[in-house]
């Protein structure tokens, strides 16, 4: 620290610093809502002194200060990586151009909302503000009472991974969520039965859609009470007639293979009516005879601990596996200026810790730090183009807050029209995103059932939910490394391709995991193409799609079209994802049977990371993992390892049967196809399986005779003139051009000089 009577500077790493200013000499050593730890390793920097001022050189970063009140021209940090310089300033929240981070809730939102600032900034440094956060002293948040200034500077210019490293190091690591909530989530604010519930449970089984969590809303407790206790949001008690055996009903629920939520709107206290009034009322010391309310009051220990002890808790023994916090009432509570819904953040994830549990909660975002409790609740969106259009910028964006599990209401929730193209396009970024969780209001008109769709979005809505609960393998690995190494799931491109300006502007491209880039298609098909598209920029490299198998070379940026039944999500070359092979039952198991993704072109490898799913073993090192490999020989040889798992073996099966299938590459030689291999000329793959290998045994397949495959664009222009409602002969004309031109350059340039439609000509130049 370099410290005076009225200032305190922390250099906390090269990059990282913290610049306190307080009149009275009044400084915060103790944790805060945001800040957990300070004391990471220490950093060297030198200080002096030139022409009154106080100057530290931490190497990445030069400080100038003046020594006297925070001001813009008195203090100022040179960020050297960017060569830029941040001046002090309280007008513009002390960051410029910021990159942003996220927001409380989308609730009400059709489009885009402003959001909070995230740690990261386009000229390489931004500012996160403590100053007004809580201090935890004693087990308990309480208000700042001193007035001051308490800022961190990141100045991490592109390194982006780095800063979000030191960040959590500084507020806290993100824990891994348990199994089951990478799965299908079936959410609707609808005043279902216990016996609805289970036949919407079956239909859904007929269809081989899986699930892993099943959300019942509010009205699984009494909502209409007499007028003298208020409205029925706030409850605690089963309403019978809905739920005549709850305890029954939940017992089903997790015999079905599927974890449990209730919705709780906590705001107005345990009233006279519930069930745990009385209870309560004892601890409380509440006057029973006229009723008294026991207000909510989370910064009261007492209320807490009776409300856990008497309420939630008591269901979680029945089968409750986490809550869903609805907090809508602002954030100041009655008796405190903490805001309400982080204490009920905080309190409830850490009273899920009983019983060594896996915590999570599922919740509004309450702040700086909040990503320490996952998971996230987006809040009521409208069902429009324009929400969608929002979602995977505001889903990627949080990453620069360190938030990575956002779920959103898919699909809508409320208002808009019906639009089932825009469904599945939803659907499709669920899939794609943190949590993938169908919801919607009790409007007879807003049915996600896949029964009550049409088709062809019945066939593709279910596609994608079997997909979704394949991806958990992969998903959950990257859980892990969200734990362990502060790897987002969602990253922005940037991260990735930090010197590229493009790369700031792509709002619906993100990378998802380490080795799958997608594209979130957010707009209607066009009448014409019976096509959507998607703006991207593809990096440098190899990059093959996952769903059609084009081959695209970076550096590019362009438009890439699919039909509904498609997204782009491209895996790179050397680039492994490890999917379940997929029955479309419930549950989230570590599976038996594995297909593995590669993209041929480089040399990669992949550490698939298991564990039991619901404990916090995982702390403690309570995990296997298995590495998968992929090399080109110097003959061209393809050859694909994998290695025994290391760690806890009984946690996963003793014998696994896998499916490699490679992508990118086309069979020079017919010779090497067997019974084993199985080659598919018009995706470019090639797959190999093998069955009943032992997890504790190394073993390496090799797959000879293949080369790179480039795009048959003849056959594609063909694929996209065919789908294309437009003139006969326009399509000869363009089918005739690409079959007679000598090679894709030839036809590009026909292209540039035809008078086709832009959008068809741009869509045929997508695949040369």
């Amino acid at each position: 620290m370099v410290k005076g009577e009225k200032y305190r500077i922390s250099i906390i790493t090269d990059r990282l610093v913290r610049l306190e200013y307080n009149r009275l000499g009044q400084f915060v050593d103790e944790p805060t809502q945001a800040i957990v730890n300070r004391n990471l390793p220490s950093a060297e920097y030198t200080v002096s002194e030139a022409e009154g001022n106080l100057l530290i050189d931490t190497g990445a970063l030069l400080i100038k200060y003046d020594k006297k009140e925070f001001s813009s021209l008195g203090l100022s940090i040179h960020v050297r990586s960017t060569d830029k310089t941040w001046n002090y300033s309280v007008v513009y929240g002390n960051s410029d151009r910021n990159l942003f981070g996220t927001a409380r809730t989308l609730d009400g939102a059709d489009g885009s909302i402003w959001l909070d600032e995230g740690i990261f900034g386009e000229n390489g440094f931004a500012v996160l503000n403590d100053s007004d956060s809580a201090v935890y002293v004693d087990g308990e948040f309480v208000h700042r009472e001193s007035e001051g200034i308490d800022i961190y500077f990141f100045g991490y210019g592109k390194e982006y991974r780095e800063g979000l490293r030191d960040y959590f190091a500084l507020t806290g690591n993100p824990p891994m969520v348990p199994r089951y909530a990478l799965g299908n989530w079936w959410s609707r604010f609808f005043p279902y039965t216990q016996e609805s519930y289970n036949e919407l449970l079956d239909r859904l089984k007929e269809e081989s859609i899986p699930l892993s969590v099943a959300v019942i809303d509010m009205d699984w407790h009494l909502t209409e009470v007499d007028q003298k206790y208020g409205t029925g949001w706030t409850g605690y008690t089963w309403n019978k007639e809905l739920f005549p055996d709850y305890r029954g009903f939940l017992k089903s629920l997790k015999d079905r293979g599927l974890a449990v939520t209730l919705n709780l709107h906590p705001a107005d206290g345990i009233r006279g009516f519930e069930e745990q009034y009385d209870k309560v009322a004892d601890r409380l010391g509440l006057d029973k005879e006229s009723e008294e309310t026991a207000e909510f009051d989370f910064s009261n220990k007492v209320f807490r601990d009776a409300y856990f002890e008497e309420v939630m808790q008591p269901y979680e023994d029945d089968g409750v596996d986490f809550w869903w916090i609805d907090w809508q009432q602002g954030t100041k509570g009655k008796r405190s200026k903490v805001d309400p819904l982080f204490l009920l953040n905080h309190y409830h994830f850490k009273d899920r810790e009983r019983d060594g549990n896996r915590p999570m909660i599922f919740s509004r975002y309450a702040g700086i730090g909040s990503h320490r409790y996952p998971i996230g609740f987006s809040g009521d969106t409208i069902a429009t183009w324009k929400s969608l259009a929002f979602q995977p910028y505001f889903t990627s964006t949080a990453s620069n807050i360190g938030y990575g599990f956002w779920s959103h209401d898919i699909g809508g929730h409320m208002l808009g029209d019906k639009d089932e193209e825009r469904l599945i396009r939803w659907i499709q970024f669920g899939v794609f995103s943190p949590i993938m969780r169908l919801h919607s209001s009790s409007s007879a008109f807003f049915n996600k059932e896949p029964w009550n769709v049409s088709q062809p979005y019945r066939k593709i809505m279910g596609d994608f939910m079997r997909l979704r609960h394949r991806l958990i393998p992969y998903l959950y690995t990257m859980n892990y490394l969200s734990y362990s190494q502060g790897q987002m799931l969602v990253e922005p491109v940037y991260y990735r391709v930090g010197d590229d300006p493009e790369a700031y502007n792509m709002s619906n491209e993100y990378f998802f995991g380490s080795s799958l880039l997608v594209g979130a298609i957010t707009e209607k098909q066009d009448d014409v193409l019976k096509l959507a598209r998607v703006n991207m920029l593809i990096p440098e490299g190899r990059w093959m799609d996952i769903f059609n198998g084009r081959v695209y070379n970076g550096r590019q940026k362009r438009n890439l079209y699919r039909k509904v039944s498609e997204i782009p999500v491209l895996i790179p070359a050397g680039g492994i994802v490890p999917l379940a092979a997929g029955d479309g039952h419930n549950g989230v198991d570590n599976p038996k049977s594995l297909q593995i993704l590669i993209g041929a072109g480089a040399d990669g490898k992949f550490t698939l990371y298991e564990d039991d799913g619901i404990s916090t073993g995982y702390k403690n090192g309570e995990g296997v993992t298995t590495g998968f490999a992929v090399r080109t020989l110097a003959d061209g040889t393809i050859e694909v390892s994998i290695d025994s798992s290391k760690g806890d073996t009984s946690l996963i099966p003793d014998k696994r049967d896998y499916e490699i299938v490679l992508y990118g590459v086309d069979a020079d030689d017919e010779a090497c196809l067997t019974s084993e291999v199985e080659y598919d000329p018009k995706m470019h793959t090639v797959r190999m399986k093998v069955s009943e290998v032992s997890t504790k045994e190394e073993v390496k397949l090799t797959f000879n005779g293949l080369i790179l495959a480039q795009n048959n664009y003849r056959d594609a222009a063909f694929d996209i003139l065919e789908n294309t409602w437009c003139d006969i002969i326009v399509k000869e004309k363009a089918y005739d051009a690409a079959k007679l031109s000598s090679d894709s350059s030839e036809f590009y340039r026909w292209l540039n000089e035809s008078d086709l439609d832009a959008s068809l000509a741009d869509a045929l130049k997508e695949v040369l």
